[in-house]
């Protein structure tokens, strides 16, 4: 192996790479031994020029080298082909009987930078470094031998991908693929548009929270705030819920879950509302001072899309947060259950309970809390990450 340009750390900032952690950030570099191209592999050591691991450099981003391994590595198709079948492994272990699921994670994966979905036989790849985009063809090499997929799709237009000055990418990479991929979550039905569809497709991080939920739902009136695709509202539905009410904004989702219904035999329980679920949520209980609001719903589920992007917005997301459960707690009969969910990273599990606690307590409602969800485990979560772990729940029973 040829030497490798050394990327040298300032004094103490080696301890969070040693750790684990895979970003090296520009200010926490004191040079580079010589240049290198964006892109390239390099080595890191430390001020002392202990050496710490290779990974991608790129100097115009933020993050200035991207950790891929402890050793020296070479990194080619045989070297992705072995990272993409250990993190296989790890779903196949803890999800042994799921035919869709997030294949690689990122940095959850030590590929920090690639998110591969599997949607059935057809792979999405999304590319978020620069290093990750210049190594494609590799990707996709490996991608083939390993899945011998029907089709391999690209939807590179993470805002992400901006901050490595990577411009927007999708389209079929290999393979040929036209309209919606049918998949199975649970035993369930779907269809994933992953050439035009949200994200790369649909949401996969709560497959395994989908049945757990699900399990409050016999005999239930059942109100899906943030329906998507129908997952907990169709799961619930599955599950014996007297009837299941689902709000959703997008049309197109809200016609996809529709049709995701009737595949499953499940229409008949199932009714439908294009509606912002604040604003429903708001009309619900907005009543003149002499009026009560009526509790009708046995089980309401949360599960809004992520209310802040960054630390600063945190305040407003979390008026956001408790608006939205003051809302249902008024309309949860007693012996009711409350399942919510929170997808940022900058709200933590003890902050977004809080928030849950401080709307309870305005309702004049008590909780006692019957189960704690996490992102399912294709979305592994590594501690000395903390951007790895970003879902969070819980289920709550209404005392009184």
């Amino acid at each position: 192996m040829q030497s490798l340009p050394t990327v040298i750390l300032k004094p103490g900032e080696a301890d969070r790479i040693v750790a684990g952690h895979p970003w090296i950030y520009q200010s926490s570099v004191i040079r580079l031994t010589r240049s290198a191209p964006e892109g390239a592999l390099v080595q890191v050591k430390d001020h002392r020029q202990r050496f710490l691991g290779t990974g991608f450099y790129h100097p115009q981003s933020k993050i200035a080298v991207r950790m891929l391994a402890s050793d020296r590595i070479e990194v080619n198709q045989a070297f992705f082909e072995e990272r993409i079948r250990a993190a296989l492994a790890v779903r196949q272990k803890h999800l042994p009987g799921a035919t869709s699921f997030r294949a690689v994670n990122a940095e959850s994966d030590f590929l920090s930078g690639l998110v591969i979905d599997k949607y059935e036989d057809v792979l999405v790849i999304q590319i978020s470094s620069l290093g990750m985009e210049q190594r494609k063809p590799l990707i996709v090499a490996a991608l083939t031998a390993i899945f011998s997929p029907r089709a391999i799709v690209e939807r590179g237009d993470a805002i992400a991908r901006k901050f490595e000055g990577l411009p927007e990418a999708h389209g079929v990479l290999a393979g040929l693929l036209a309209g919606p991929v049918p998949i199975k979550l649970n035993g369930l039905q779907f269809e994933a548009d992953v050439l035009a569809g949200h994200k790369t497709g649909l949401y996969l991080d709560q497959q395994d929270n989908y049945p757990r939920v699900a399990r409050w739902a016999k005999g239930a009136q059942v109100l899906d705030c943030f329906s998507f695709l129908g997952g907990f509202g169709l799961h619930a539905a599955r599950a014996g819920a007297a009837h299941v009410h689902l709000l959703e904004q997008s049309a197109e989702a809200v016609a996809a879950a529709t049709r995701h219904a009737a595949a499953n035999g499940l229409a008949e329980l199932c009714s439908f509302e294009t509606v912002n679920a604040f604003d429903w949520l708001k009309a619900q209980t907005t009543r003149s001072p002499h009026e009560q609001v009526i509790p009708r719903w046995d089980l309401i589920v949360l599960d809004p899309p992520s209310f802040t992007r960054n630390r600063a917005s945190v305040p407003d997301a979390l008026r956001g947060y408790k608006e939205i459960h003051l809302r249902a707690l008024k309309l949860i009969k007693t012996g009711g259950t409350l399942a919510t969910f929170c997808c940022s990273h900058h709200v933590n599990s003890s902050l977004f309970q809080d928030t849950v606690l401080s709307a309870a307590f305005d309702a004049r409602r008590i909780l006692r809390r019957i189960a704690v969800y996490s992102q399912s485990p294709d979305h592994p979560i590594i501690p000395m990450i903390p951007e790895t772990e970003y879902l969070k729940g819980f289920a709550f029973e209404v005392v009184r």
